[in-house]
């Protein structure tokens, strides 16, 4: 017959806690014992309980004994439980109190749906992208254990040199590979010029329309924007030089202003530089969509004529697709020692797999290839728009078809109300910013950017042709009222 006493020291022997294992933890020793810390971490086992024996709890959950024995150690490394002699394991008697579970963090994190005229798509082939998985697998494959470690805080030397030979090519500028920094997108790459050039507080020039994105990396450094307008020749200078001359550095979007879309003047480019030489200025030049350019030959780089200068951030983001998380810097000699050492101070280097494989590409013309496939392809759709919303605006729009780039601008005639263009955006059920979102002081009439890249023809015609009847029937309903007013 069973020991009476033994039946009873082996039931208080037995954890009345409901302990459940996480078997998605590997090995029951981890199981056991991360069951054990959340019960006492969170203040269900209590200070000085006395925890079953190894033999009792393993009956009791049903694992290997040694499993018990192993939790029981881990939880004495950690402190928790107290081993005394001859007499068992205990919860540790001085515990910090338990916390209460933070609540999970109210993040309003929208990203934009993939819809026509949405900013920052891209048209993406198939065949590229095996190519470019290919060519990252055999890096990895083939990696050398030099490449494995730790790397050179500018990125790889091949994909530099890549670049610094594109660049000579189709773009005027002239720079050696130890110049180039490899970054993560533009963005980031502002980021490490304002962190390495300039101090919290330093007045910047900023075009006013400009880039939203950039406008709040600069903003986020504690940089003192100087909205400086824009016109048909680019960024006025004289103003800039009126509202705050001894300002620190210039943001500017040369090529293809973003939003206007206008190629800055051979005049202005001059007295840019010529501001920033007597200054002691540096100017951001931000080439964000040099490649896709469908007249004429390439535009020439600020950093190609001034490059003393002149910080050029360049992406592969349009190039090729955002999410690659792939851009550089052209940094003049004299500041790549301070660049360097902000890159070194964050990051330390980038990873170096993808930029290798996305070298090998450039260098076997699968890049340049691309890019020529997708130059008539995006102009298609630039031109599908631009016919859509000339037949079905009737006039109320004004179009801005540029020449090279991945948007186009569609502004609303002047005098329009405050307010109308975001009706008409609901109305017509789009995706796009408002050349309102761009402006810091607002100006002139309100309008739409439209990104074409990455959207079929069809969707995009689509969209514009929403977009031409919502604006045509909210501009007449607007003439009506102040016809009846009058």
């Amino acid at each position: 017959m069973p020991n009476p006493a033994t039946t009873s020291r082996r039931r208080d022997d037995v954890l009345a806690l409901p302990i459940r294992l996480d078997r998605a933890i590997r090995g029951q020793s981890q199981q056991v014992h991360a069951a054990l810390r959340s019960g006492i971490v969170d203040g269900l086992l209590a200070p000085g309980l006395r925890l079953p024996s190894s033999r009792a709890l393993a009956e009791q959950l049903g694992v290997r004994r040694n499993a018990i024995v192993a939790a029981y150690e881990a939880l004495l490394s950690d402190g928790l439980v107290e081993a005394r002699h001859g007499a068992g394991t205990y919860v540790a008697a001085q515990l910090p109190a338990p916390q209460a579970a933070a609540p999970a963090a109210e993040l309003e994190i929208r990203i934009p749906p993939r819809r026509p005229f949405a900013l920052g798509c891209t048209l993406v082939d198939p065949g590229l992208l095996k190519r470019l998985a290919a060519a990252s697998r055999r890096r990895i494959a083939q990696a050398a254990p030099d490449e494995l470690g730790y790397g050179d805080p500018r990125g790889s030397l091949h994909l530099r040199t890549r670049i610094a030979h594109y660049l000579a090519a189709n773009r005027g500028v002239r720079c050696d590979p130890s110049c180039i920094l490899i970054v993560s997108g533009t963005q980031h790459g502002l980021r490490l010029c304002i962190d390495a050039l300039l101090a919290p507080g330093d007045a910047v020039w900023f075009e006013d329309p400009g880039y939203v994105a950039s406008r709040h990396t600069l903003s986020a450094t504690g940089a003192k924007l100087v909205p400086v307008p824009v016109d048909g020749e680019g960024v006025a200078v004289s103003a800039g030089e009126k509202a705050w001359a001894r300002a620190k550095a210039a943001y500017v979007t040369p090529s293809h202003q973003f939003p206007t879309g206008v190629a800055m003047s051979m005049a202005r480019r001059i007295a840019l530089l010529e501001w920033a030489r007597k200054a002691g200025a540096y100017i951001f030049e931000d080439d964000y969509d040099s490649e896709y350019r469908f007249a004429g030959p390439p535009l020439t780089a600020l950093a190609g004529i001034g490059a003393e200068r002149v910080i050029y951030l360049g992406t592969f983001a349009k190039t090729l697709f955002a999410g690659l998380r792939l851009g550089y810097l052209v940094v003049p000699p004299t500041l790549v020692a301070r660049v360097v050492g902000a890159r070194a101070a964050q990051d330390r280097f980038p990873p170096a797999f993808m930029q290798e494989a996305l070298a090998d590409l450039m260098a076997d013309g699968v890049i340049a290839a691309h890019m020529r496939r997708m130059r008539p392809r995006y102009r298609q759709a630039r031109d599908v728009i631009a016919e859509a919303l000339g037949k079905h605006a009737k006039g109320s729009l004004e179009l801005s078809a540029p020449a090279q780039g991945l948007h186009l601008l569609a502004t609303l005639p002047p005098g329009a109300p405050r307010g109308v263009a975001r009706l008409i955006r609901e109305r017509a059920d789009i995706e796009c910013r408002l050349l309102s979102d761009a402006r810091i002081v607002q100006r002139g009439p309100d309008g739409f950017i439209l990104g074409y890249a990455g959207f079929p023809p069809k969707d995009l015609a689509d969209a514009a042709r929403r977009l031409g009847r919502a604006t045509q029937e909210v501009m007449r309903d607007l003439g009506s009222r102040r016809a009846q007013k009058s």
